[in-house]
């Protein structure tokens, strides 16, 4: 059930909801929009007229919602959802262009890939520090060492970095030093972890799961959600099918679905959508023509010497043509992809200090 309050309410009628909600048993999850404030009742309401909320001071008029996903849908929240991460709003009128390499594999490596992609004009360092990986004999990651090398580029470029997180017990430590939490696509129904992330502060990006269904990624961000955390980014990274042809099926039809079902910003993953660096720019181009507010990309110095998904990354110098390009895209499409800010740029004399 939702309760829709006036637009003159006052937040002493709100709190005299909430309260009465809680009494009857339901949680209670106010959102604040531009133009109307709702709070979404969950729990059991089966026997509560709605009468009871219709009535009291400040309330516009109660609906029930048959919807599952009730907090992530646009019953509740017509409007966009925007995150400021750091000044960087993902969710607006601009694409936002996360990139960084797979792996964390050294802090020379990560402060000189950060550096170029702020120079193109990425506005935020992608990187892991935790590598879940097919095989237990590949490349880890650096774990809590490739943390610390992340958030040194991150001081030197101002760059805000995303890294995935695990496991429950390192949500702590991995919040502590990363702007915004990734869910991997083999955690997506991982409850335990989206219950934990769910009671940080930090923003998250949950991945589509390899056969996730859309409604089961709704779903695995409604416990994100319930949880009291709703800066929540949805990102289609391929799913598994019968195709070889590439490492996954990029499901573009994700992107306008996802927009239409659900408030949250949506993100796009053509780098593990297809696997082959030489497809990543044409889905990256068709990503933002579809409506993806934002990209992560994968993009190293040395593609072929990276240490994990090389042949799915983008070089450096690719990664700047690229950027041209998808801001002709998003021009197209009445978007934006900012230009970088070269002349404050003063990363460049630290990178040459790192020499």
């Amino acid at each position: 059930m939702i309760v829709v309050m006036k637009p003159d309410s006052t937040p002493g009628e709100l709190e005299a909801v909430m309260q009465r909600a809680q009494q009857m048993g339901a949680k209670t999850h106010p959102i604040y929009g531009e133009s109307r404030t709702v709070v979404a009742l969950v729990g059991d309401l089966t026997g509560v007229s709605r009468e009871v909320f219709d009535e009291m001071n400040g309330v516009a008029h109660s609906m029930r919602i048959q919807e599952q996903h009730k907090l992530t849908g646009r019953t509740i929240r017509p409007d966009n959802t925007i995150i400021n991460v750091g000044g960087v709003r993902i969710g607006g009128k601009e694409v936002i262009v996360m990139a960084g390499p797979c792996s964390v594999e050294s802090r020379e490596q990560i402060i000189e890939t950060a550096i170029a992609i702020k120079a193109a004009g990425g506005k935020i360092l992608r990187g892991g520090a935790f590598k879940p990986r097919t095989s237990p004999y590949d490349f880890q990651g650096l774990g809590e060492e490739g943390l610390k090398y992340m958030a040194e580029a991150r001081e030197i470029t101002g760059l805000p970095i995303i890294t995935e997180v695990m496991t429950v017990e390192a949500v702590p430590m991995v919040s502590e030093y990363a702007d915004i939490l990734q869910i991997g696509a083999r955690n997506m129904q991982n409850y335990g972890l989206l219950n934990a992330v769910g009671k940080v502060k930090n923003p998250v990006m949950l991945k589509r799961g390899m056969s996730g269904l859309l409604k089961e990624l709704l779903l695995c961000a409604e416990y994100i959600a319930s949880n009291g955390n709703y800066n929540i980014m949805l990102c289609e990274r391929g799913i598994r099918t019968y195709e070889t042809a590439t490492r996954n099926t990029f499901d573009l039809n994700a992107v306008p679905v996802l927009k239409q079902s659900s408030h949250l910003p949506v993100v796009a993953d053509p780098s593990h959508g297809t696997g082959f660096r030489e497809y990543v720019p044409a889905m990256a181009k068709a990503s933002i023509a579809a409506g993806a507010d934002a990209l992560i990309l994968e993009v190293h110095a040395d593609p072929d010497k990276a240490l994990s998904d090389g042949r799915q990354t983008i070089s450096i110098e690719d990664f700047g043509k690229l950027m041209i390009d998808l801001r002709r895209i998003a021009e197209a499409v009445d978007r934006t992809i900012e230009e970088p800010e070269l002349e404050d740029m003063s990363a460049f004399a630290e990178l040459e200090a790192l020499a």
